[in-house]
């Protein structure tokens, strides 16, 4: 089954979570529970914590279900 990754954005990044890449390592939520919550819809907030947390605990991600990218400046 082919699903769409859901995409979360804030100000500075954009996050993306691949469900079928996902091993359910639960490494996201223990590391960052205030941003990755697992029993909240929308289960991933950005404002919870700053990019440069969210963007570290995203480089724990042991599937790479999740990723991320910075969202270019408008002048």
């Amino acid at each position: 089954m082919e699903t769409i990754p859901n995409i979360f954005r804030n100000a500075d990044i954009t996050v993306t979570y691949d469900p079928c890449v996902c091993i359910h390592a639960d490494q996201c939520a223990k590391g960052l529970s205030n941003v990755f919550r697992d029993s909240v819809i929308p289960w991933i907030d950005l404002d919870g914590a700053p990019a440069n947390r969210i963007i570290k605990q995203i480089r724990k991600c042991p599937s790479g279900a999740l990723k991320f990218h910075y969202n270019k400046k408008v002048a």
